[in-house]
């Protein structure tokens, strides 16, 4: 919630001979609300008001002595408590919360546009581009048996650009993409005090750890001077996600405003084309690297050790900014020509009149200069 000033105006209770207008002095808010107007007790007393929750009712004086009433509506109150539920679960990946709550800003920005994936309405195939059957990819089912030849070819040419483990992400070039926070140095640092977890949670978190250690995804940290709190948020598929409390840390630096693209846009321009490929990044905010100098700065407690991530965690302000700005500069010779983008989603597009393993080909080239990797099983080719 931020304050943008205050305003006086001249306000009127009730109406027709029950009105009555007094003066307030309103304090302008930007923030997600069902009411438009909230009047605390200072106005209430200058207009003399007394008031029945229970019934919804208000009285205050008229100057010609007589009494105003004001009545609610239950069905009203009822509608507008609901909208602000609404708007309540609208907000919360983007909200700054503590407790058991998360910070779930730059989590993941495709949220604001869908609730779940979309998926091509073709009928789809698995087809297993390495000797073994689970490392596989989809393709569609109505590309033509020569070009499918031609396209699985070229998927098992560039094996290496896809990943089945965090261990096969190289991690992307840094000099392309590196994450920096750009914290106020007249900030102090702040060291979260330590939340109580559940033995189930302890658990979840542990595991998660030793994933991340692992993958090389974070250190050991020892005396560091800002310091988190882990959380654990429900995913839609029942598991748990791990992550980190960084209100204190985000609210240390400001937010980028690198405008991202346009989803309308994006779909208009993705139209009208013969063949499509859809490919998504391998845990694709994790393959950029942190500043070495901010690494320590996202430190977070577990129930042993603190640690710090190497790499872009979900969470951080800018994330999303730093993964889209990345991308555009990767494969800013394609986009718009044979290739939309959207954060860590790609698009591969191809006329009529042109062969899509061309276009394939020449996107793989660039996801290899930069060592970028992507994930098969989010992968669809030839749709």
């Amino acid at each position: 919630m931020h304050v943008r000033g205050n305003i006086t105006l001249r306000t009127i209770f009730g109406s027709g001979k029950q009105a009555k207008a007094i003066k307030i002095r309103y304090l302008v808010v930007n923030a997600p609300n069902s009411y438009n107007i909230v009047i605390g007790r200072p106005s209430f007393n200058r207009l003399g008001a007394l008031l029945s929750t229970k019934f919804l009712v208000m009285k205050y004086p008229l100057d010609d002595g007589g009494v105003g009433t004001i009545k609610g509506d239950q069905n009203v109150a009822r509608e507008c408590y609901l909208a602000s539920l609404k708007l309540r679960r609208k907000e919360a990946p983007r909200k700054e919360s503590r407790g058991d709550s998360v910070n779930m800003m730059d989590l993941d920005p495709r949220e604001e546009y869908q609730q779940e994936r979309l998926e091509p309405t073709e009928t789809l195939k698995e087809v297993a581009i390495r000797p073994h059957l689970h490392q596989s990819t989809k393709i569609g089912t109505s590309v033509a048996p020569s070009e499918e030849k031609g396209l699985i070819e070229l998927l098992r040419k560039n094996l290496d650009l896809f990943a089945w483990a965090p261990s096969d992400m190289p991690g992307i070039d840094p000099n392309i993409a590196c994450h920096h926070l750009n914290v106020n140095p007249t900030v102090k640092p702040v060291i979260q005090r330590k939340r109580k977890m559940g033995e189930e949670r302890r658990k979840v978190v542990d595991e998660e750890v030793k994933r991340l250690q692992e993958a090389r995804f974070i250190s050991e940290i020892k005396y560091p001077t800002w310091l988190a709190n882990t959380n654990l948020v429900k995913k839609a598929s029942g598991k748990w996600r791990m992550c980190v409390d960084y209100t204190d840390l985000n609210m240390a630096f400001p937010k980028d405003p690198y405008p991202l693209p346009s989803i309308d846009r994006l779909i208009d321009s993705a139209s009208g084309f013969r063949t499509l490929s859809f490919m998504e990044a391998y845990s694709g905010y994790n393959q950029i690297r942190m500043d070495p100098l901010d690494a320590p700065k996202t430190a977070f407690m577990t129930n042993n050790k603190n640690y710090h991530y190497e790499v872009m965690s979900f969470g951080l302000r800018n994330a999303g900014a730093t993964f889209h700005k990345s991308m555009e500069s990767m494969f800013s010779a394609q986009i718009g020509r044979n290739l939309e983008v959207y954060i860590d989603d790609l698009v591969v597009k191809t006329p009529k009149n042109a062969t899509h393993t061309t276009d394939l080909d020449e996107i793989f080239q660039q996801v290899r200069k930069f060592n970028m990797r992507l994930n098969p099983a989010k992968c669809t080719f030839g749709v």
